[in-house]
């Protein structure tokens, strides 16, 4: 293919060399004349290992140039891909001025030149970027059917983009729908493994990536100075940690749902953190980890007091499935909250059984909601009932009797991704989706 590459700084200088060495012929474009000179001596602007050989490689082939100029570029080329920068501003947004000036010239040639074209977004942008540039300064090429618009998020670290580049540990393209972009580009671009979603889904991920190494590195300082403070090497500790590939270094707890419970992580968090206080120190994420799921179970009843259903009717109430355990349940804190507020209640759980609770298991019930034996139904179809907001934190009944028994007088909420809810009769809505 020929294709264009708008900014010649990291990303675009990564991507025009590793392009090059797959047969693609590349234009660079950028505003200063200084990388546009030495793009075209095949000299790369940045010091990234291995992608001197592949700018002087395409050099030599002939399969590189550079210039200032993007109506050159563009009707030099079928594909274009814009790589410039999005700066954080004064008040720490995101800054899409140089995207967005790409974009118009861009815009501008096309609509001079009249060709079919491919435009392919690589900045960095936030949610809703693309379909917002889309739809202020592309809309007619879009629906005339001259262009065609992808997202492409990059997952570069510098000292190995080459070799990231060529080996992604990810790989996502965005469409306007999520519908797949033609096998050719899927094949000499993309990659015939890339997930294909929608434009936002595809920006998102690159923020959630970047923001979750941030919060493992976090993470690991923080542990550490918790380490240093009590005489423990946390380089132990974290290697130990990262062992564990079923539970911490997996998918295990990466999926957005429900608020943690239970015996063990709220009381080990509130530990952690007061050792961490009595020693003098400060743990930013680790201190405010309780409040963050306080708030995200703030969220889940605001959810469930915004619908117009005064009956509610809670599938699985101890903190997690097959479990008796009721210590720090969120449900338990989301039917206390409804029925303080008068909401009529249902609960439906099948691992619960009233008279074997003992302990701190049996204190939560007899503090928090001691009329709990008049709301548990051990029949499901008395449990649902005619109508109501069936929040369903647990799949804890079987899918085939709630399409019996749930009508369209319901409305299902799905707290933790229990995708087979979406084949109800009734109003599907996700907590986090």
């Amino acid at each position: 293919m020929r294709i264009s590459i708008f900014g010649l700084g990291y990303v675009g200088a990564v991507t025009a060399g590793c392009l090059s060495s797959h047969g693609h012929y590349i234009v660079g474009v950028d505003v200063h004349p200084a990388k546009v000179a030495d793009f075209n001596n095949g000299i790369p602007p940045i010091v990234e290992p291995g992608l001197d050989e592949l700018l002087k490689s395409a050099k030599s082939n002939s399969r590189l140039r550079a210039t200032q100029n993007c109506a050159d570029a563009i009707a030099d080329t079928e594909l274009s891909i814009v790589c410039v920068g999005t700066p954080s501003n004064a008040a720490g947004g995101l800054d899409l001025n140089f995207v967005r000036g790409v974009a118009r010239e861009i815009g501008d040639a096309l609509r001079q030149s009249r060709k079919p074209h491919t435009l392919v977004f690589r900045s960095t942008m936030l949610p809703g970027s693309t379909a917002k540039l889309v739809s202020e300064l592309l809309a007619d090429l879009v629906a005339a059917g001259t262009l065609r618009v992808f997202y492409y998020p990059e997952f570069l670290r510098e000292s190995t983009a080459v070799a990231d580049f060529e080996t992604p540990s990810l790989a996502v393209v965005g469409s306007h729908d999520g519908s797949a972009p033609p096998a050719d580009l899927m094949k000499n671009l993309f990659g015939e493994k890339a997930s294909v979603v929608n434009w936002p889904t595809a920006e998102m991920v690159k923020y959630a990536c970047n923001a979750f190494h941030a919060a493992k590195i976090t993470f690991a300082n923080e542990v550490g100075r918790v380490g240093k403070a009590v005489e423990v090497d946390a380089r132990a500790v974290m290697s130990l940690l990262c062992q564990d590939t079923r539970l911490n270094i997996s998918s295990y707890y990466m999926k957005p749902g429900n608020p943690f419970g239970g015996s063990c992580l709220p009381k080990d968090v509130r530990a952690l953190t007061n050792l961490a206080r009595t020693n003098g120190l400060s743990l930013p994420m680790l201190e405010n980890l309780l409040s963050s799921n306080e708030r995200h179970l703030s969220s889940l009843l605001h959810l469930i007091t915004e619908t117009e259903h005064r009956e509610v009717v809670i599938l699985g109430l101890s903190f997690k499935s097959n479990t008796d355990d009721l210590r720090e349940s969120p449900m338990v804190d989301v039917a206390q909250a409804l029925l303080g507020r008068g909401y009529k209640l249902r609960i439906y759980d099948p691992a619960l059984n009233l008279a074997a609770l003992v302990g701190a298991n049996k204190r939560v019930i007899d503090t928090k909601m001691p009329h709990l034996a008049s709301l548990l139904h051990t029949d499901l179809a008395t449990a649902v009932g005619s109508r109501g907001l069936i929040v369903a934190a647990q799949k804890c009944a079987p899918v085939a009797e709630l399409k019996k028994l749930v009508t369209a007088n319901h409305h299902v909420l799905d707290v933790n991704g229990w995708g087979d809810l979406k084949e109800l009769p009734a109003k599907y809505e996700g907590f986090c989706w």
